[in-house]
C-alpha cells in the first residue's frame, strides 16, 4: 500500500455539466464554467473536518459521508493507498444542487482528482492526474458518464463502454464557437432518482431510430452546423416520460422551442438548457420571468484542474 503525508495539500477546480443535449441520452455531456473549488488537506489530527461555502452549504454533509470523502476513499482503494486518517476539506461551490447541473458528478471527479493529486505529492510527482482513471472511476460512480465525463474534460464530450459494466471511453469534441449554452435554473430541486425511477424500461423501435437519426445531427450541430441545433435536440428517451415530474420545466422547454429555440432538459433536469447563437437573453427570461435564473456560464475548453499547494519538504509528515 501507498503512504499519505501529513502536510500534503491541492486545490482542485471542476465545472458544472449538462447531460444528454435531448437525444444524447447518458452518452453526450457539455461542460458548463460554474467552478466547484475544492482544497484537500492531509492532517496529523484524526478525524475529517469539512468546511463548505455556496451552493448546497446548508445541504451537504460534514463528516465521512460527504461525496467527496467517500470518492476519495474509493479512489485511494482502487490506487492501493492507504486512507489518510486525517483529512480536512475546503469547499466552495457554484454548481447549483438538485438542478440537473451535474454537481453529484463535479463532487465525484473533485474526490477522485483529489485523491490522486495527494497521493501524487507523496511521490514527488506535480504532473496532471491520469485523466483517464478519473473518467473510468467517476462514471463507475456515477453510474453514467455523461455529466462527469464533461467535467473531467471539458467541452463537449461522447462517452460509450462496449458493456453496462465496461471501462468508459470518451471523445472530447470542441463546440462551434459560435455556440452558447444558456442555463435556466428553477428554485424547486429534483433528485437524479427520482427522475430516472419514471423512465420505461423498453422504448419502441421506430422511436429508437428516431432518437438515433437526432443524436447523429446533434454532433454535428454542434461542431459544425449550429443552425441544425433546433431539429437535432429533439429527441424521443425519456424528457416525456418525466414531464409530471417537472411539468413547470417541460412547459418552458415547450414554449421556447415553439419559438424557435434550442431548449431541453439539462441532465435530470429541473434546469433548462438553451443553446443559441446569439444573445436570446432578453427573449428567453420573457418566457420564463423572475421565477428562474438565466445563466450564461460559457463553455469551458478545459475540465478538471488540479494546483499542488504543497510539493514536498519539511512540512510533510509521515503517517504512522
Amino acid at each position: 500500500m501507498g503512504e499519505l503525508l501529513a502536510g500534503s495539500s491541492v486545490q482542485v477546480r471542476v465545472p458544472a455539466s449538462s447531460a444528454n443535449l435531448g437525444p444524447g441520452f447518458d452518452s453526450v455531456g457539455l461542460a458548463l464554467g460554474l467552478w466547484d473549488t475544492c482544497v484537500a488537506t492531509i492532517t496529523d489530527e484524526p478525524g475529517v473536518q469539512i468546511d463548505v461555502e455556496g451552493e448546497g452549504a446548508d445541504e451537504v454533509p460534514r463528516d465521512a459521508s460527504h461525496l467527496v470523502v467517500r470518492t476519495m476513499l474509493r479512489a485511494w482503494e482502487e490506487l492501493g493507498v492507504q486512507p489518510a486518517s486525517g483529512l480536512h476539506l475546503q469547499c466552495r461551490n457554484e454548481v447549483p444542487h438538485g438542478r440537473g447541473l451535474g454537481s453529484s458528478a463535479t463532487a465525484i471527479v473533485t474526490g477522485v482528482v483529489a485523491a490522486q493529486a495527494l497521493h501524487d505529492v507523496c511521490r514527488g510527482v506535480t504532473d496532471q492526474p491520469d485523466l483517464t482513471f478519473t473518467n473510468d472511476l467517476a462514471a463507475q460512480l456515477e453510474g453514467h458518464p455523461d455529466n462527469s465525463s464533461a467535467s473531467v474534460y471539458g467541452g463537449l464530450t461522447l462517452s460509450w463502454s462496449d458493456s453496462p459494466d465496461g471501462g468508459t471511453q470518451t471523445l472530447r469534441l470542441q463546440p462551434h464557437p459560435e455556440v452558447r449554452a444558456l442555463v435556466l435554473v428553477p428554485g424547486a430541486q429534483l433528485s437524479t432518482a427520482k427522475a430516472r425511477s419514471v423512465l420505461p424500461t423498453h422504448i419502441r423501435h421506430g422511436d429508437a431510430a428516431l432518437n438515433s437519426a437526432r443524436a447523429a445531427l446533434l454532433v454535428q450541430a454542434m461542431t459544425s452546423h449550429p443552425a441544425y441545433l433546433l431539429a437535432a435536440t429533439r429527441e424521443w428517451l425519456h424528457q416525456e416520460a418525466r414531464r409530471e415530474s417537472f411539468v413547470a420545466s417541460m412547459a418552458v422547454v415547450d414554449s421556447l422551442r415553439s419559438n424557435g429555440h434550442a431548449a431541453v432538459i439539462s441532465g435530470a433536469g429541473p434546469s433548462v438548457l438553451v443553446l443559441t447563437t446569439r444573445d436570446h437573453s432578453a427573449d428567453i427570461t420573457a418566457h420564463v420571468g423572475d421565477a428562474w435564473r438565466v445563466l450564461d456560464p460559457g463553455v469551458p475548453a478545459t475540465g478538471a484542474q488540479v494546483r499542488h499547494l504543497t510539493h514536498g519538504g519539511d512540512n510533510l509528515r509521515r503517517l504512522d
